[in-house]
């Protein structure tokens, strides 16, 4: 890895160790998903005059009303997306800066990844470049689309809050997969684990969460 994606001072190895302590104290039990965090640069997805926040627990602002999630959130979203099995194929509604998505990229067999707005595309793109990934597919669209043409997906999350679950990503769910997802208006959004089963769908409340709303159309 090159000193850029090393870090040093606030973006070094010892910021990065400390935030996944931190995790580690908030409940985060996956050590798979901790050590991924762990080996994942957030300072490269954020502007270089926050890069001393990166290993902050806490969102972060990445232009176009957006930001990057503060890693406690991803952490508890993967974790539950891999709860029970590692899913071979996962669709992220909600591309952003690319963190997330590098994250599952490690973890994962394939990633599809969708984003709105084509700016935060291209700079997510730009660094999964740079990080050498080879298994991420993206895509400039309206998420609540999903992307039929590479469903079903063993995994679904969503980086934003629709107020009620599209019913497209539910169709586009495997038998047995899992959907991780903030549903409601802001100020009373839920986190939630949907299981495709036999005979239908059963849902778990993991959190009250607090994400940007999801909208249609492209941006």
């Amino acid at each position: 890895m090159s000193n850029e994606l090393l870090g040093i001072g606030m973006t070094s190895q010892r910021s990065r160790n400390r935030l996944v302590d931190r995790l580690r104290e908030m409940g985060i039990a996956s050590e798979i998903v901790l050590e991924t965090i762990r080996n994942t640069p957030r300072h490269i997805f954020v502007d270089e005059a926050l890069a001393t926040r990166a290993y902050d627990n806490t969102a972060l602002p990445i232009g176009h009303n957006q930001t990057i999630s503060q890693p406690y959130i991803v952490a508890r979203m993967i974790e539950a997306l891999l709860e029970g099995k590692v899913p071979a194929t996962v669709l992220e509604i909600g591309t952003g800066c690319g963190y997330q998505t590098a994250i599952l990229a490690r973890l994962v067999n394939k990633v599809y990844t969708l984003e709105r707005i084509d700016a935060l595309l291209n700079r997510a793109r730009d660094n999964f470049i740079r990080l050498g990934y080879t298994n991420i597919r993206t895509k400039h669209t309206d998420g609540n689309l999903g992307w039929p043409e590479y469903s079903p997906f063993e995994g679904i999350i969503v980086s934003a809050a629709p107020n009620e679950i599209p019913e497209k990503l539910l169709e586009q769910l495997a038998p047995g997969g899992r959907l991780v997802i903030p549903v409601g208006r802001s100020g009373e959004q839920e986190l939630l684990t949907i299981v495709r089963e036999e005979r239908g769908f059963s849902e778990k409340r993991l959190d009250w969460v607090s994400f940007v709303p999801m909208l249609e159309g492209l941006g």
